[in-house]
């Protein structure tokens, strides 16, 4: 993204394709001139005009209705006009170059993706996690999610951040007058009982942690990888999980040759589940292809979901298998088909093994062992259902997720890093205020830094480079 100027900017603001409406968009300091010469007229701010939208040479390119909204009071903090129109492609790509061509004596441009919502960061109608949001709801793929991206939007993330930083700087201001008065230093710690605050500080910024972290779950989701053996049914559980018959299911081994992907929701949290070609030594150049694509998927998975044939679980292959999975990735030992170990006489399903036990505690896991990467173990039917639920949870569990705690916004792994960067800052004055020398300079110091990351997240401290990462991920026209 090109450094920001007061150059006026032009997008459609509607997704591609064909609609019922259209809208093209334009932000910059003043589009009075541009709105004379576009429609021969004066705009009223705040009011819809029906137009004609005409060409250069007057003939008519569509009709609608165009909004002024005079800056500051408009989302950029500029002057901006909104056209609306049919969805056509043609007749917004039409309306759109009769603009640029109104607006070249102002230097009318084509807008880069987020410019819009920069501009409102940069005249300060947002701050940087609200600005985030906008593009969160936009994205947002469940209502849930949706209803987060709205909070964070309308402000409640930062209101919290905000005032915890507020609690900092006062904090703050104590230590620095304090240091004013070196005689003052070693009774500081006790008059205002600095240690008590920042004791209590450092626990609410836990609890925003920790509902960040949930917020973070239920915006980005989890990416789920179903590896196994051929045969096993990662994708007859791939249909479970979906509800539809997404992936091709035969009794022949190898069916699957490269991933199939699909997105579900659990209690509003998104899951990326990936089913992926069945793992084991084969000559078939096809297959050899989708296997080494497996693995690939394994290595980048948040959870591995190690499905095996309960009937034959633990055999030399999935031993390999298990002996191969990433120790760092938390690892779901699935045993499928738990409807097939029925006692024949009595057409009942056995009682399972131990190491088959439904939810097992993870805690049980050994260490140090060839299984000391896996963490969980759980008994399924994708044919019958069995289990399925209990595999929905612990996804939510290994996530991370717990409803109770459900986090009122969205959150971004920006935001928790910042928030642990305040928290190392915050552990290191409590250090300094442990100590009985004078050490208010250092104590202030942390405080200072731990201040300077926290409002990183509202964008008070914000290099130029991470504003270009950010809004070049939004759409153009946003």
């Amino acid at each position: 993204m090109t450094s920001y100027s007061h150059q006026p900017i032009i997008a459609i603001a509607t997704a591609p394709g064909r609609g019922g409406i259209g809208v093209v968009r334009i932000s910059g300091r003043d589009l009075s001139a541009l709105a004379q010469s576009l429609f021969g007229t004066p705009l009223q701010p705040r009011h819809a005009h029906y137009l004609p939208f005409k060409d250069a040479q007057g003939q008519p390119i569509d009709a609608g209705i165009v909004l002024y909204f005079k800056g500051p009071n408009s989302y950029t903090g500029e002057d901006v006009l909104e056209l609306q129109g049919h969805g056509g492609p043609a007749v917004l790509r039409r309306l759109l170059e009769r603009c640029l061509e109104a607006g070249r004596n102002q230097e009318l441009r084509h807008a880069e993706p987020g410019e819009f919502t920069r501009r409102a960061f940069l005249n300060e109608r947002l701050d940087l996690a609200q600005a985030e949001a906008v593009a969160d709801l936009i994205d947002a793929s469940s209502e849930a999610a949706a209803r987060s991206a709205m909070a964070s939007l309308s402000g409640q993330f930062s209101t919290h951040v905000n005032a915890l930083a507020d609690r900092i700087v006062h904090l703050r201001m104590l230590v620095e007058a304090t240091l004013d008065f070196p005689e003052e230093e070693i009774d500081f710690l006790e008059k205002y009982q600095a240690g008590a605050t920042l004791a209590k500080i450092r626990d609410d910024l836990a609890d925003l942690t920790r509902q960040a972290r949930q917020g973070m779950i239920l915006r980005e989701g989890l990416q789920v990888v179903l590896a196994g053996q051929p045969n096993v049914g990662k994708s007859s559980l791939l249909n479970a999980l979906a509800g539809d018959e997404i992936a091709i299911v035969t009794p022949i081994a190898g069916t699957t040759r490269d991933k199939v992907a699909q997105q579900i929701h659990i209690q509003g949290v998104p899951l990326h589940i990936i089913d992926t070609a069945g793992l084991r030594e084969t000559e078939d150049t096809v297959e050899s292809i989708g296997i080494a694509r497996s693995w690939a998927e394994i290595e980048k998975a948040d959870v591995i979901v190690h499905l095996q044939d309960a009937r034959t679980h633990n055999d030399e292959l999935d031993s390999a298998i298990t002996q191969r999975l990433p120790a760092r990735t938390p690892v779901l030992k699935v045993f499928n088909k738990i409807d097939l170990l029925a006692d024949a006489a009595s057409n009942k399903p056995a009682t399972l093994p131990n190491d088959l036990a439904v939810a097992a505690d993870p805690a049980a896991a050994s260490t140090g062992s060839a299984d000391a990467h896996v963490e969980f173990r759980l008994g399924i039917s994708a044919k019958t259902g069995a289990g399925l639920d209990d595999l929905r949870h612990k996804l939510l569990d290994i996530a991370g997720w717990n409803p109770s705690t459900e986090s009122p916004w969205l959150a971004r792994e920006r935001h928790l890093r910042a928030l642990s960067l305040t928290a190392e800052h915050l552990e290191l004055a409590a250090e300094h205020a442990s100590h009985n020398d004078s050490v208010l300079d250092l104590f202030a110091e942390e405080l200072r830094l731990a201040h300077d990351d926290l409002c990183a997240i509202t964008g008070q401290f914000t290099s130029d480079d991470l504003l270009g990462e950010i809004f070049s991920s939004f759409c153009i026209g946003k």
